[in-house]
């Protein structure tokens, strides 16, 4: 089983429930991103919680983006970033091997039409996009298996998000964006896991503006993604997105994606 999740800054998750839910969790990976800190300001039950290896990639920028992965087993092996110069330390990448899967936690950028930002965001998904294609033939080559779980933060399709019409020009649902991360599945040949699991529906969504009565209108986006080799997509059984049971049990924008694999 592996989860994934935005915390949206793992020190303030902490407080608000992340320790309790991790606690709780069967997963036997969990993949995080935006972290926002550095292992020594964490809390030890955070930092190195018992029975959980971690792997933190922080960002070379203080509090900001930062991504990390927990796992139940001793990873085989560590690899941080995905050899762009750019975006060495941006803490935007790390990825594990566990077995035969290799877990990556991708935090690709968020934008801002018309911004840097935005810019940033579309010389990631430039320099993302062959690392991609040649990770997929190393591991199957390897005879392994490769997931990338986080938050992609581009909702693919018209049921990936509740107001798709008042967003067809924002960040996150752009055409060129959306183009994208349609050459991620069509030619690169991975899996959109949820998506398989729950076809022809809308959602299931898995961030919700803080703004407004979005989460109690459940008017949310579908950006958090476990995108896999063709292999391990056909092993998922179960997926599904952990919703707080309500608006002050949150401890996150975003919610948990938990994904079954047999």
């Amino acid at each position: 089983m592996i989860s994934t999740v935005n915390v949206n800054g793992l020190r303030a998750a902490a407080r608000k429930g992340f320790s309790e839910w991790l606690g709780a969790s069967g997963a036997d990976v969990v993949c995080l991103q935006e972290v926002r800190a550095l292992a020594e300001q964490l809390p030890a039950e955070v930092a190195a919680p018992q029975g959980w290896h971690v792997v933190l990639a922080p960002g070379a920028v203080k509090g900001r983006a930062g991504v990390a992965v927990y796992s139940r087993a001793d990873p085989d092996a560590v690899r941080v970033g995905f050899g762009a110069e750019e975006f060495a330390g941006s803490g935007r990448y790390v990825e594990v091997d566990v077995g035969a899967v290799s877990v990556g936690s991708l935090y690709l950028p968020s934008g801002e039409v018309g911004t840097e930002r935005q810019a940033e965001k579309e010389r990631f998904m430039e320099a993302f996009w062959p690392y991609l294609v040649r990770r997929r033939a190393e591991v199957e080559a390897a005879g392994r298996e490769l997931v990338v779980c986080g938050d992609w933060n581009i909702a693919h399709r018209e049921a990936d998000l509740k107001n798709w019409r008042g967003n067809r020009r924002s960040s996150g649902f752009l055409p060129e964006e959306r183009a994208w991360l349609s050459r991620v599945f069509d030619e690169a040949g991975y899996v959109d896991v949820v998506r398989a699991l729950h076809p022809g529906v809308e959602g299931p969504y898995s961030w919700w503006s803080y703004r407004g009565r979005a989460f109690d209108n459940d008017a949310g986006w579908r950006i958090d993604y476990q995108v896999a080799t063709p292999g391990l997509a056909a092993r998922a059984e179960r997926a599904c997105v952990e919703r707080a049971a309500s608006h002050d049990a949150r401890w996150s924008d975003h919610a948990p994606v938990t994904v079954s694999y047999c």
